[in-house]
């Protein structure tokens, strides 16, 4: 199985990057074959909506997300770590979630992440919390692409 780990942080050594590359960590020693994309460095156009994968299959936009479209389609799971801001993932996480819409709504091949397994991770602090709704967030775009969203949950 290939499990490919995204971390939405703007701090490529922050905590999101360190749990993301954990949590894969601990796949690739099980015999899981893994990848990692951090977002800090890379630059993504945000949606317009114009539907232009829709009709062409493609994005309009020739960008940082290419790669990433094409590490999503070589995953069987996925796990997209996210640091709270404000209650939600960061911008640059959900300009990525934003922007997958060419894997869900393009005519030719609809829903091309339909059946894979995701799941979240949300590096906050105590303080301030977010997490449950951060996770939510992730959550939600995994549902949206008709994927298996898991959670934690007893090891027994």
């Amino acid at each position: 199985m290939k499990v490919l780990g995204i971390a939405g942080s703007p701090n490529a050594n922050g905590n999101t990057v360190y749990a993301v590359k954990y949590a894969l960590t601990i796949l690739a020693e099980q015999g899981f074959e893994t990848r990692f994309i951090s977002l800090a460095d890379k630059s993504i156009d945000p949606c317009t909506g114009c539907w232009h994968c829709r009709d062409h299959g493609v994005c309009v936009f020739d960008d940082d997300m290419t790669a990433i479209y094409e590490a999503l389609r070589w995953c069987d799971g996925l796990i997209i770590g996210s640091p709270v801001y404000l209650g939600m993932v960061s911008g640059q996480t959900k300009v990525m979630m934003d922007r997958s819409v060419a894997l869900r709504a393009n005519r030719d091949d609809p829903f091309a992440l339909a059946g894979k397994t995701g799941g979240g991770i949300a590096c906050g602090g105590f303080r301030n919390g977010g997490q449950e709704l951060t996770l939510q967030n992730i959550q939600t775009f995994l549902l949206q692409h008709n994927m298996r969203a898991i959670s934690d949950g007893s090891p027994y």
